[in-house]
């Protein structure tokens, strides 16, 4: 295989479609519910009857103008419907009404950090308003049905600058336009469910070029980890070609996971075999600044913004500040710890590991966790105050997770209080070293590694109650006395 960085250079663009959370659809009042039974969520206006008008949903607009002003586009104070004619089984209409010449958000830009520490600019060409089509079900025997419920769905289609030149800048890039949306709270970014949709527009050319390559579009990829090897199968498959001499043909083609390959699926369309025309029945989008000031007010806190204050104010390393912002709700329960604690690290490392081993491992979001903040900042509470160790602490957090309940309910009902009466240590202490003899000969002899052990069997004694900086401090006067006897 040529190594594609040294002679050749790709370039990618993403088209990405996201189903805006509105309750009902853009043109008519019919629920977007994605669990509903198939068909059932239709009228006249979605399903193209004669002589129906549509009614645009205000709040996609609103949604869609969001996504603009965290992305630094310019809002378009006017902007046009489309209709983009088309047959398929699933669009009853024959057209998508969608947005072409003329859309609601333009020239904006995403930053990703990549692996090597470098950061890119990517390029927004055009954020637009559009309806979805309805779904073909290919998989219930030797025929096709169709569910129309999904006709007139709100989709947001962000279309990037071809600035992408490897999969990885991809992945990152389209891993950041979730993030966005789920902060802004427009889409779940849920890939599997289909509310997120991407499509890769995939070219090479020799390293140097400015001329762009044959490009062609790979579809149905469902997942973030699709569509990087997608990407690299599509590339490898374009270097092959030309370096025996082929030529890329301009196509659509459809992403196999289970063969991991792509596989063709249509000649690619031009914008004129669409056939766009204005939508006589719907009015221009006028966004004056009065309406674009009232909805940037809605704005939240945005993850770059939040990630550089949770390095500022909480002192964290970025990568926990990564970490803790990757999405709004985990950032949310982190700061809600904080209402508990000021011990804003120990906060992190319990967010980071046991927080979120229990929500991957159940694939939940964060607000189901069931160890409420507040309680989890009580936990820190009580190990820093020296009620329970570090230990303990791990251990009734399964407790914790079953219940919810007060840590220190559950520490006073099963009396775990830390023990930290240096008397009482010092008596455990003489009785582990008395019968151990043989182990306090090696500690004299100078093998420290036996420490480990004493210590081991004092916390077992106390039944993990002690508190570890007393023992090891008086275990180690201990110790020491014995070595200068021994020395004199």
């Amino acid at each position: 295989m040529i190594n594609m960085n040294q002679k050749y250079e790709a370039v990618i663009g993403l088209e990405v479609h996201a189903q805006l959370l509105t309750d009902t659809k853009i043109f008519c009042g019919c629920s977007t519910n994605f669990n509903s039974a198939p068909n059932t969520n239709v009228c006249p206006v979605c399903l193209g009857h004669p002589g129906v008008l549509p009614v645009m949903n205000k709040k996609v607009i609103e949604y869609t103008v969001l996504m603009g002003l965290a992305t630094e586009c310019i809002i378009n104070s006017r902007s046009v419907f489309a209709r983009k004619n088309y047959f398929y089984p699933d669009l009853p209409k024959g057209y998508q009404i969608s947005q072409y010449e003329e859309p609601i958000c333009e020239h904006g830009k995403i930053f990703v950090d990549k692996k090597d520490g470098t950061r890119k600019e990517i390029g927004i060409t055009r954020i637009h308003m559009e309806e979805d089509a309805g779904k073909s079900i290919h998989d219930q025997g030797d025929y096709t049905l169709i569910d129309v419920n999904r006709c007139g769905t709100p989709l947001m289609e962000i279309v990037s600058e071809p600035d992408m030149r490897s999969a990885e800048e991809a992945y990152l890039y389209l891993t950041k336009i979730k993030q966005i949306v789920t902060y802004l709270g427009i889409c779940d970014g849920n890939m599997e469910e289909g509310s997120l949709r991407c499509d890769a527009n995939i070219s090479v050319r020799l390293t140097g070029e400015k001329k762009f390559g044959t490009k062609t579009e790979v579809k149905n990829m469902n997942s973030f980890r699709n569509v990087e090897r997608a990407i690299e199968y599509e590339i490898e498959r374009q270097i092959d070609i030309l370096e025996e001499g082929g030529k890329i043909v301009q196509q659509t083609l459809l992403w196999n996971a289970d063969k991991n390959m792509v596989m063709p699926m249509r000649s690619k369309e031009e914008a004129h075999d669409y056939r766009y025309f204005p939508d006589p029945d719907l009015m221009p989008v006028i966004v004056d600044d009065e309406w674009k000031n009232e909805i940037a007010n809605r704005l939240p806190e945005l993850p770059e913004t939040r990630k550089n204050r949770f390095v500022e104010m909480y002192s964290l390393p970025l990568y926990d500040a990564e970490i803790l912002t990757s999405s709004r709700g985990l950032a949310d329960y982190y700061e809600s710890v904080l209402n508990e604690t000021n011990d804003y690290k120990s906060a992190s490392n319990w967010v980071m590991t046991d927080v979120l081993k229990i929500v991957n491992d159940e694939k939940i979001p964060v607000r189901e966790f069931p160890v409420s903040p507040e309680n989890l900042g009580k936990l820190i509470g009580l190990i820093n105050n020296k009620t329970i160790s570090g230990k303990i602490a791990k251990d009734i957090f399964p407790e914790m997770i079953k219940s919810n309940a007060d840590p220190a309910g559950i520490v006073k009902e099963k009396n775990l209080v830390q023990i930290s009466d240096s008397g009482e240590i010092e008596n455990v202490i003489e009785k582990i070293l008395g019968a151990n003899n043989k182990q306090v000969e090696e500690f004299l002899s100078g093998k420290d590694k036996v420490l480990g052990f004493f210590v081991g069997q004092i916390m077992k004694e106390m039944k993990g109650k002690a508190n570890p900086g007393i023992v090891n401090e008086l275990l180690m006067k201990k110790l020491n006395g014995l070595k200068d006897n021994a020395g004199g």
